[in-house]
């Protein structure tokens, strides 16, 4: 067994873990990752330690999903008192920089009263003098502007924190993972590496390249006594060799959610990556072993954390040649995505801002604005992409919501039709304190909260977009309906929930006018390009 040489078996499940907490990409920037500790991790924590019961309860109600609930039936209530410990007095670099977010913006709202801003610097927190830039907007409202780089090569950047927990995984039914931490158990394999260490990327090339198992043993690092558990992990079996496609125009696979990949002859494109693992079962999926040798963009449409998935975008990272994010403005509650991928060790990140776009041996990519989905908040790290193969049009559009159906018509005197559209039609969401909440530094009045939804078009809003385009094919996507999603997404429509309602009347007009219309769900394969 010493010399035969092994592959990592295709339903190795990997969680991607920040100080035990599932890594989403509010994790990972440090004023992020230190509001989100103290503001949501210890509060779940405490509320478990001081009343497991009331988790356990709302846990079981299907309603409750996705609420800060800890998912551990009541029990292990001393581990998680410790974890709470370990955050609130371990961690003194990431309290002390969410506290100071806090009095820096009561600071603000308390004395930045249109006048000049520069005597105030000497009462910024004094952790976050030096990293911060304070400012006015022209109606003289004050907010301040991170300087990231800084931040991510100051002691709040800590990459130990981050570890990775390996099992085995062989069905769709996941708990939500981001309000439970991820404890130790025997049938998982906590591999503390940063996310950025070349080990990783090693071990998933295993799924294609076998190498002997001394040096498996020696990139995992495992004792003799998790020798059974991480040998389980591997096989000597060869998996099937991937099959690219040769055709003479383009073909697109459907992943589930937003997870899409354009491939031609010469040229792959894979949008917000969120993959299911192999297994049995009843429906059928596209996974890790469909995807193509090398992945030559990877296309990010916005920071949810449905859309940026670590446990995927870790595990392909060894085939991907570039990644294309839009950019930032540097404030709190919208960081560099540029820089968050680059910490965590990919390379060629392009930043393509709107109306930008670059060219393929194909045709091309361009990004075009993204307006709504993220509660009315100034967020500019979120774009919709046209990708070109050769005359060829398609739009991917997210979650992007039709709130001006003035935008589309002014792309549309830029971009002219659009073959196909993709478009997200998840048009309720959940309110901007259930993803933003932690960001705050004042409790935001219910109503306010409940009126700014994380939400997509609606059907007046999708068919303004299809007539504006003159679309041909559309395909209702990301709505988060793969059973392989719900330990991110929390959603379980019925046939009356209003986005199943509404993406219904949408597909009912477009086929009264002729067009191709379809919700994807599970997987799909079409070809595209002059019949």
């Amino acid at each position: 067994m010493s010399t035969q040489s092994f592959y990592l078996r295709h339903n190795v499940q990997v969680e991607p873990l920040v100080d035990h907490w599932y890594a989403w990409p509010h994790l990972i920037p440090p004023a992020t990752a230190a509001r989100n500790m103290t503001e949501r991790h210890l509060p779940i924590m405490e509320s478990y330690v001081s009343a497991p019961e009331v988790h356990t309860e709302a846990v079981r109600n299907p309603r409750m999903r996705g609420g800060p609930f800890i998912d551990l039936g009541g029990e292990r209530v001393d581990e998680i008192s410790a974890l709470a410990k370990v955050a609130r007095h371990n961690r003194p670099h990431l309290n002390e920089l969410s506290c100071a977010i806090g009095k820096l913006d009561e600071m603000l709202r308390t004395l930045a009263k249109g006048y000049s801003l520069e005597p105030l610097y000497p009462n910024i927190p004094r952790c976050l003098r030096g990293y911060v830039e304070l400012c006015y907007d022209l109606n003289n409202h004050p907010s301040f502007r991170l300087l990231e780089p800084l931040l991510y090569r100051s002691c709040f950047y800590d990459c130990s924190l981050q570890s990775i927990m390996l099992s085995i995984i062989t069905g769709d039914e996941r708990p939500f993972v981001l309000s439970t931490p991820r404890l130790e158990s025997q049938d998982r394999f906590h591999w503390k590496r940063p996310f950025a260490d070349a080990d990783i990327d090693e071990v998933f090339r295993l799924k294609m390249r076998p190498q002997p198992i001394g040096r498996i043993r020696e990139m995992l690092n495992w004792s003799d006594d998790r020798a059974d558990l991480c040998a389980s992990f591997l096989t000597s079996d060869r998996p099937e060799p991937y099959k690219p496609y040769r055709g003479p125009t383009a073909r697109w696979r459907y992943f589930g959610h937003a997870c899409v990949l354009v491939e031609t002859a010469r040229t792959s494109v894979l949008f917000d990556p969120v993959l299911s693992y192999t297994y049995e079962s009843n429906v059928s999926r596209y996974t890790y072993a469909d995807l193509p040798d090398v992945i030559d963009y990877v296309l990010i449409t916005h920071d949810h954390q449905d859309h940026i998935l670590f446990e995927t975008l870790l595990q392909i990272r060894h085939k991907v040649r570039h990644v294309i994010v839009p950019p930032s403005s540097g404030h709190l509650h919208d960081p560099s995505l540029r820089l968050m991928f680059k910490r965590l060790g990919f390379t060629n990140i392009i930043e393509l801002d709107e109306m930008e776009s670059i060219k393929t041996v194909d045709g091309s990519i361009m990004s075009i604005p993204f307006f709504g989905e993220h509660s009315d908040l100034n967020i500019r790290s979120k774009a919709a992409y046209v990708v070109r193969v050769g005359e060829y049009a398609m739009m991917f559009a997210a979650d992007s919501c039709n709130i001006e159906p003035m935008l589309y018509r002014h792309l549309h005197a830029e971009i002219g039709d659009v073959h196909v559209l993709f478009l997200g039609m998840e048009c309720i969401g959940a309110p901007l304190t259930w993803l933003y909440g932690p960001l705050l530094s004042r409790t935001l009045d219910r109503q306010m909260d409940q009126s700014r939804r994380l939400a997509g078009s609606n059907y007046e809003q999708a068919m303004q977009i299809v007539s504006e385009f003159n679309c041909r094919e559309v395909y209702v996507y990301a709505m988060g309906q793969e059973p392989w999603l719900n330990y991110v997404m929390s959603l379980k429509y019925t046939e009356t929930s209003k986005p199943i309602l509404e993406s219904n009347k949408l597909l009912r007009e477009c086929h009264n006018r002729g067009i191709m219309a379809e919700r994807l769900f599970g997987e799909r394969e079409m070809f595209v390009g002059p019949s």
